[in-house]
């Protein structure tokens, strides 16, 4: 199966929030605060299943996941030790391509992969080009010199308000550089999922 290339506002209006994080979904969901298709408007109580598999899809789509790919994070979610649903949220957060995203070197988590997969990105100052590349805490991301007069870079940094915007981070705009500090805390992880529901969906 290959990644999801559909529209991405329809997903957005499926969920009714900006699931993507890019700021043109929040303009398209409050002209159109409904789900696509005949019955966008039509509301109907949904069953525990259908409820947990939402949830699922939710993170899936958020983190531009193949359910393949989403399984085996699950798995080592449940291997860890913890709350399951919390280590697969910090799992998905310590990929590469989202931390460059929530560093804001990118306006998006996809147009983030494609900095990590073009070979902009420097890891530890080695070039990492593998999106799912999992960060321990202490790691050092860099735009790599050669790139860091590429306008995109510069772009996505105009809309970051502040140099620290998320405590397990470390941003330095001059440099284009971040600090993966720690794992996230959940209550810190900007993501509105009940990840308990995807646990339960899991365990039948």
């Amino acid at each position: 199966m290959a990644r999801y290339t559909g529209p991405k506002a329809k997903i957005a209006r499926k969920f009714g929030e900006n699931i993507f994080g890019n700021t043109k979904f929040d303009k398209i969901l409050s002209k159109k605060p409904y789900s696509p298709g005949q019955h966008g408007l039509s509301r109907k109580k949904l069953s525990d299943y259908a409820i947990q598999l939402k949830e699922k899809q939710k993170l899936k789509y958020m983190y531009g996941l193949l359910e393949k790919q989403f399984r085996l994070y699950f798995k080592k979610a449940e291997r860890m030790k913890g709350v399951t649903g919390e280590n697969l949220l910090q799992l998905l957060e310590s990929r590469l391509d989202n931390t460059v995203f929530r560093l804001g070197l990118a306006m998006s988590r996809d147009q983030a992969r494609q900095m990590v997969l073009h070979r902009h990105i420097l890891v530890n100052g080695k070039l990492v080009n593998i999106p799912s590349y999992i960060l321990r805490p202490g790691d050092v991301m860099q735009v790599k010199e050669k790139s860091r007069r590429m306008t995109m870079f510069h772009d996505a940094l105009k809309a970051v308000r502040a140099e620290n915007m998320y405590p397990w981070l470390e941003l330095d705009k001059s440099q284009l550089k971040g600090v993966y500090l720690e794992k996230p805390q959940r209550v810190d992880i900007p993501v509105n999922v009940q990840e308990n529901m995807i646990v339960e969906l899991y365990s039948k």
